[in-house]
C-alpha cells in the first residue's frame, strides 16, 4: 500500500540529487554575495539556509530555489555601511513584513504587466552594480571592500593593490573564470564554480601564493544561526532609518523572485501562486532577519540549475537547504581558506551570465521610445537602485505608449 510507482521514485531521486548539486552551487555564491554586501559570510550562508529551506516549503513555485542574491546585495550594503549589520538584520525583517503584504494584497500579479523594456534595463544595471562593487576587492581596504555607489570601491577611489599583488589577484580571477567556462565540457555532474574555488583553492595553498582569503575577512564559525531580535533601539529613529532600504529590498525581491517564477512556469508548462510566492518570501525573510541572515530572493541561474537537472518538486529546495547547513557546520574551516579572487571570479561569471548581450543587438529593432527606456532603466539602476529604476522605468514606457497612440 506504501509502494512508491516507478515515476514517482525517479522523481524523488531526481529532487534528491538536483538539490545536492544546488546546494554545492550556492556555498560559493552565497559567501560571494555577502561579500557584495559588506557583511561577514556567514550571514550570507544563514540568508541562503532559511531563505531556500522555507520557500521551498511555504513557496508559490514548487523546484524555484531561493537564496542571497546580487539584487538584494546591491541594496543592502548602503545600510551596512553607514549604521552597521544590526540595522540590516531589522530591514530583513521589515522587508518580510512587507513582502507579506504585498502577498495579502495581491499585488504580486502587477509584476507580470512590468514592459519588457524594462526588465532589459533592470538586470542589465543588476549586472553593471554588482561589476562595480568586485572592483573594490582588487584596492586596499581590508574588510571595508564592498562598493555602496557608483563611485565607491571602483576605479575612483580605490587605493589599488601593489603590482604584483594586484597582478596575482587579476591572474587568479582569470583562472577562476576559465575553469568555470571550461569544466562543462568534461561534465555536467559537479558544479563548475565548485570545481573553480576549490581548485584555485588548492593552487594557492600549494604554491604559497600570499593573497587575501575569507578567513582574513571575516571568520565563518560552524554553530547553528541562534534566535534573537536584531539590536537596535525600537524607535521611530530606528523606523525613519531602515524603512527605504527595506521598502526597497522588499519590491526587489518580489520582482526577481516573480521574473523566475514565471521562467520555471515557462520550463515546466505548469503555473505556480504569485500570491502564495509573496507570503512564502515574505515568510522566509522575517525568520532569516531573526537568525542574523542578510535576507533573499530567488535565483534564476540556481532556479535554472535545479529544473533542468529534474528538480521540479518541493524536495528539491528542501534538500538544496538542509545540505547547504551541512556544509556550513563541517566544512567552515575549509571555507575560510578560499581566496577572495576565486569568489570575484564567480561574481563576474555571474555578471556576463546575468547581462542580457542581446539587447544590443535589438536596440536597432527596437522603437525608439522603448530603446531609450532600456538604456534609462539600466543608468538608473546604476546611479540609485533598482527599485527606482524599475517605478521610473515603468512611467517611462507608460509615457511612450501614451506618445506612440496619440
Amino acid at each position: 500500500m506504501f509502494e512508491l510507482s516507478a515515476a514517482r521514485r525517479q522523481s524523488l531521486r531526481a529532487d534528491l540529487l538536483s538539490g545536492l548539486t544546488v546546494a554545492l552551487a550556492l556555498v560559493p555564491e552565497a559567501v560571494a554575495f555577502a561579500f557584495v554586501a559588506g557583511v561577514p559570510p556567514k550571514v550570507g550562508l544563514t540568508a541562503a539556509f532559511f531563505v531556500c529551506l522555507l520557500t521551498a516549503v511555504l513557496g508559490g513555485r514548487p523546484g524555484m530555489i531561493s537564496g542571497a542574491t546580487g539584487a538584494l546585495a546591491v541594496v543592502a550594503v548602503g545600510l551596512v555601511q553607514q549604521h552597521g549589520l544590526s540595522y540590516l538584520l531589522a530591514a530583513v525583517v521589515l522587508m518580510g513584513v512587507l513582502q507579506i503584504g504585498a502577498g495579502l494584497l495581491n499585488l504580486g500579479r502587477f509584476v507580470r504587466l512590468v514592459p519588457h523594456p524594462v526588465m532589459l534595463g533592470f538586470v542589465n544595471g543588476l549586472a553593471i552594480v554588482i561589476a562595480l562593487a568586485q572592483l573594490g576587492q582588487f584596492g586596499q581596504g581590508g574588510p571595508g571592500w564592498a562598493a555602496g555607489t557608483l563611485l565607491e570601491g571602483t576605479a575612483v577611489d580605490v587605493a589599488w593593490l601593489p603590482g604584483p599583488a594586484l597582478g596575482l589577484m587579476a591572474a587568479l580571477v582569470g583562472v577562476t573564470m576559465a575553469v568555470i567556462y571550461l569544466w562543462p565540457r568534461v561534465t555536467k555532474a559537479v558544479p563548475a564554480p565548485l570545481v573553480a574555488i576549490v581548485g584555485v583553492s588548492l593552487a594557492v595553498g600549494a604554491l604559497g601564493f600570499d593573497t587575501r582569503r575569507v578567513g582574513d575577512v571575516a571568520a565563518i564559525g560552524g554553530g547553528l544561526p541562534t534566535l534573537a531580535l536584531p539590536p537596535v533601539p525600537f524607535t521611530w529613529e530606528t523606523l525613519r532609518i531602515i524603512f527605504p532600504t527595506a521598502l526597497v529590498m522588499a519590491a526587489v525581491g518580489l520582482i526577481e523572485s516573480l521574473l523566475t517564477l514565471t521562467l520555471v512556469d515557462e520550463l515546466t508548462q505548469t503555473k505556480g501562486s504569485t500570491r502564495r510566492e509573496c507570503l512564502g518570501q515574505g515568510a522566509a525573510n522575517v525568520v532569516t532577519g531573526f537568525f542574523g541572515g542578510m535576507g533573499g530572493c530567488a535565483m534564476i541561474g540556481q532556479s535554472m540549475i535545479n529544473v533542468t537537472s529534474g528538480g521540479r518538486g518541493r524536495l528539491s529546495g528542501i534538500t538544496a537547504a538542509l545540505a547547504l547547513l551541512a556544509f556550513t557546520l563541517w566544512l567552515a574551516p575549509l571555507i575560510e581558506l578560499i581566496p577572495v579572487a576565486a569568489l570575484v571570479g564567480v561574481m563576474f561569471v555571474v555578471v556576463i551570465g546575468t547581462f542580457e548581450w542581446s539587447s544590443f543587438r535589438i536596440l536597432r529593432r527596437i522603437p525608439k521610445g522603448d530603446a531609450a527606456v532600456l538604456v534609462l532603466v539600466s543608468a538608473i539602476t546604476v546611479v540609485t537602485d533598482l527599485a527606482v529604476a524599475v517605478a521610473v522605468g515603468v512611467v517611462a514606457s507608460a509615457l511612450v505608449f501614451a506618445w506612440e497612440h496619440a
